[in-house]
């Protein structure tokens, strides 16, 4: 919670107009993406789906799904493969190689150790915006992300 105050601008903007829309967004991914935990968590551990067939099926319904927007922008999908073809690649194997591996341990340990973790490329992005990309509320973020790590680790101890 402290980090979604921080994220947002700090807990001086919350006084501004229209400044809990950014908090209600946080509130709200962080609600989906427990969501989607726990039924990947489920999916492998209770139904005994092994982690390749989920993240093929979930391959799968992106392709399905994104298709039909991807064919109405095709100029721009043409373009970003010819500017960005290997990060293209690297992000499709790397995302598809995490995914599986946070689901393979999900099926042996408990969840509560599995998520946080998971959740930790947050703090990476952090850091590389506010680093390499001279993002703003730099400090405020990796103020942010620093205590999301403590959260992980006190979930890790506790």
């Amino acid at each position: 919670m402290i980090s979604i105050l921080f994220f947002t601008g700090g807990a001086k903007r919350l006084k501004e107009s229209g400044s809990f829309t950014p908090v209600l967004y946080g509130l709200a991914v962080g609600g989906i993406i427990a969501a989607y935990t726990l039924l990947d968590k489920a999916a492998v551990s209770r139904f005994l789906i092994p982690p390749l067939l989920l993240d093929y099926c979930n391959t799968l319904g992106r392709l399905i799904i994104l298709t039909p927007f991807a064919a109405k922008s095709w100029s721009e999908v043409r373009f970003e493969w010819k500017h960005h073809r290997m990060e293209t690649v690297g992000v499709g194997i790397f995302n598809s190689l995490a995914y599986i591996l946070a689901l393979s341990v999900m099926v042996f340990a408990p969840v509560s150790y599995v998520a946080p973790v998971r959740e930790i490329s947050i703090l990476i992005g952090t850091v590389m915006g506010a680093v390499l990309l001279s993002e703003g509320f730099g400090r405020l973020r990796i103020i942010a992300a620093v205590f999301m790590v403590l959260g992980v680790i006190s979930v890790a101890v506790g």
